[in-house]
């Protein structure tokens, strides 16, 4: 990761030894005139985003980003895992072929890992995956609670339980790919690219509940609060307001707060193509394309001569 903004836990550093600021954050509070008037005034002097150059050969975690309600809270009662009050909307735009995991698929495609992948099954629990294959014809309530339960029931399964059935997971996975059978149906390959890299991790298994998408380059994915992530390989650029505030929940060696995280996703499933945010062309310029998100922390400008 490269870090460029006013962030203190990455406060950029100012290589010109004229100046008597050594951090982006303390020449801005010098200078706060510099972030014009309109933006110095709605976020209190303060850059309000967070830029970012990201390379990933390995997956980063489950995770979701607080709004600003909940990053307050957090904040306030664990400074030391929550390093700010702010929300954290991001917008990653590939630069490379991308893939990441984002948001909960359809509801007819995770009831059909259910009935395709025992091991699953296992976890989440015959009473929560029927509710769930039930809960089609349901309104959109009924279908978030009926996709909350099961999900919180996979990450908080015994982590005895979990072990035992990921493990016969990729025993079989393993042993159908050896004699040239298609694991497409139930994911095989990514399955196991992800436990190669976080071997026994619970979390290899939200890749059933949540959308693969994948990013040509110049294509986006706008993450905003409550929605759950990962991504998982490719270059980017991210842009962000300005938090770290980052609640975890599997493929990760950090701090996890699964509890938190299950109680503040947004569990409205939508098809992976409707998480790829498109830039619009400007009418004045063909050589600029902006990716404005529903957000006033940041927009970025993409200039292509």
């Amino acid at each position: 990761q490269l870090w460029m903004g006013a962030h203190p836990r990455g406060d950029a550093l100012i290589g010109d030894h004229r100046v008597p600021q050594r951090t982006l954050g303390r020449w801005i509070a010098a200078h706060p005139s510099c972030l014009g008037t309109k933006v110095k005034d709605t976020f209190q002097g303060r850059l309000p985003f967070l830029f970012k150059v990201l390379s990933i050969n390995t997956a980063l975690s489950i995770q979701a980003h607080p709004n600003k309600e909940l990053a307050a809270k957090l904040h306030a009662q664990f400074p030391e895992r929550y390093p700010d009050a702010n929300h954290k909307p991001e917008m990653a735009i590939a630069l490379t072929p991308f893939e990441g995991l984002c948001g909960f698929r359809p509801v007819e495609e995770i009831v059909s890992f259910l009935q395709t992948v025992p091991e699953l099954r296992a976890l989440v629990g015959e009473v929560a995956a029927q509710q769930l294959e039930r809960s089609g014809s349901q309104d959109p309530r009924g279908v978030s609670a009926a996709l909350r339960l099961c999900f919180t029931r996979l990450m908080k399964s015994q982590e005895e339980l979990s072990l035992q059935q990921l493990n016969l997971l990729v025993e079989r996975l393993s042993r159908e790919a050896a004699e040239g059978k298609d694991g497409s149906g139930s994911l095989g390959d990514l399955l196991l690219r992800l436990h190669a890299q976080h071997p026994g991790d619970r979390g290899c298994f939200t890749l059933y509940f949540l959308n693969l998408v994948r990013l040509q380059p110049g294509e986006a994915m706008f993450l905003g609060a409550n929605e759950p992530h990962a991504y998982l390989r490719g270059d980017c650029v991210e842009c962000m307001a300005c938090s770290d505030n980052t609640v975890r929940a599997g493929l990760t060696p950090k701090f996890l707060d699964v509890l938190t995280l299950c109680e503040m996703l947004n569990y409205t499933p939508a098809p992976g193509p409707s998480k790829i945010f498109p830039p619009t062309q400007s009418h004045l310029d063909p050589c600029l394309y902006l990716y404005d998100p529903p957000v006033p922390d940041f927009t970025v400008m993409k200039i292509e001569v």
